[in-house]
């Protein structure tokens, strides 16, 4: 008996909600949607301006010409707003006393990737969308042949370096070449390179190890390239340009000066000149007695093997 109790009062619920609904729509379809009777309401966490109430109040017009409610079609009007490239998500509704509520959520860009000389933004879920004529979003510039599928793993890396105090201090963009990425950074000319885009904690906490120990007391001219890539290590570049590596230069040639050189063993066996055979031919007058020309020996040059040119690199544990 409860059981049909409770279906009999939902029942009838909506019976009376549908009933309200149809008469509301009977009593303002005739009525005209002012602009006081158009709600526009952007529900995104950080502020975007890709587009503005102005621009959808438009498209509510270019949607229903005669600006009536019972001629309105609410979908398309939903579909028409959902297809701007800067909209996540649109809801349009009316209420029960002919009120038009828009509630829209634009894309936020977590960075700008410019790729093969064009540039557009990529949200949060990895999906990219046009940039703007008249609003530019401050975020993360991106460089290099990125591929979709990395553009949410992308994201993952720029949002924790907006969140990572350290991080955020140090690293003002991302490049990718030859298939590695590399932050770069805001002092000196060094980039950090990280490889492939696993383990960014631990590799962005190898390279906050070796600022706080080592590079707070270096200059940070003095290198071309940190790399944090390899597990368990951290190696530097130098940079040719900077003067104070001439003396490091200097010692480096020293040391080769002073590397042995390796020697190379002589070949005993010599090649054999080709045996000549004797001929026993009458020599009359008018015939020239003919000449054994010996052949010529090849001499072996030795070449000194060059000494390999060390490596800049220096190898820094992390602990």
């Amino acid at each position: 008996m409860k059981n049909k109790y409770r279906i009999l009062k939902i029942a009838v619920t909506v019976i009376i909600l549908g009933f309200l609904l149809s008469f509301s729509l009977k009593k303002f379809s005739g009525q005209k949607i002012t602009d006081n009777k158009i709600s526009v309401k952007m529900s995104e966490k950080t502020p975007v301006y890709f587009i503005d109430e102005k621009d959808i109040r438009e498209i509510v017009k270019k949607e229903n010409p005669s600006g009536k409610v019972g001629e309105l079609n609410i979908p398309a009007l939903e579909k028409k707003i959902n297809a701007l490239p800067a909209v996540d998500s649109a809801n349009v509704y009316l209420n029960l006393n002919g009120k038009l509520n828009l509630d829209i959520r634009q894309r936020v860009p977590v960075f700008r990737l410019n790729k093969n000389g064009q540039d557009f933004y990529v949200d949060e879920k990895g999906i990219e969308f046009p940039i703007s004529k008249t609003y530019s979003h401050p975020c993360m510039l991106v460089t290099g042949d990125v591929h979709k599928d990395e553009y949410k793993k992308l994201a993952e890396l720029v949002e924790k370096i907006d969140k990572d105090d350290f991080s955020k201090k140090y690293f003002i963009g991302i490049s990718k070449d030859n298939g590695d990425y590399n932050l770069l950074t805001s002092e000196g000319n060094y980039k950090v390179e990280i490889g492939d885009l696993d383990n960014i904690e631990f590799k962005v906490k190898g390279f906050k190890t070796f600022v706080e120990k080592y590079l707070v007391y270096q200059d940070p001219e003095k290198y071309n390239m940190v790399s944090v890539k390899y597990q368990n290590q951290i190696v530097t570049t130098l940079n040719p340009y900077f003067k104070e590596n001439d003396s490091i230069l200097k010692e480096r040639n020293k040391e080769l000066a002073k590397a042995p050189v390796i020697a190379v063993k002589k070949n005993d066996d010599k090649p054999r000149p080709a045996e000549v055979k004797k001929t026993t031919k009458k020599i009359t007058s008018s015939s020239k007695p003919k000449t054994v020309t010996k052949p010529k020996e090849t001499k072996k040059t030795e070449k000194k093997p060059t000494a390999e040119k060390p490596r800049t690199k220096a190898k820094v544990k992390i602990e």
